[in-house]
Order: C-alpha cells, then structure tokens, then sequence
C-alpha cells in the first residue's frame, strides 16, 4: 500500500469536497481522506497508479497543482 497526498486547485466548499470523494470512491481506495483543497489516498500500487487518482479528480471537474 502507498499513500499520497494530491494538492487540488478549484475547490471551494463541502460541495467540492463531495465531488471529488464521489470519484475517488469509484476506485475504491483502502483508505481516503478529502478536504478543500487536498486528498490523501492509501491504495494498492498494484492495482492503481497516481495517474488513475489524478484522472478521477479532474473528471470531477479539478485540477491537481503538480507538487
């Protein structure tokens, strides 16, 4: 397991917040945490990269600021 934190442009509110964990949780992550402006996942490495996270984010309508 690996966890990364993600620094996420856009966000404003709880609104924000509930977007962005309506698409994280479609990967099913082990473990998730979403605040504005920031996610922090722990998922298998096997079965996901950082590039599967930062795609879920933006189809939530985000950008992730490159760290």
């Amino acid at each position: 397991m690996v966890t990364k934190e993600f620094a996420i442009e856009g966000m404003s509110c709880m609104h924000c917040v509930k977007g962005v964990e309506m698409e994280l949780k479609e990967l099913n992550p082990a473990e998730m945490k979403v605040e504005i402006g920031k996610a922090e996942v722990t998922y298998d490495e096997n079965q996901f990269g950082e590039e599967d996270f930062i795609k879920a984010i933006e189809e939530a309508g985000y950008k992730v600021k490159k760290q």
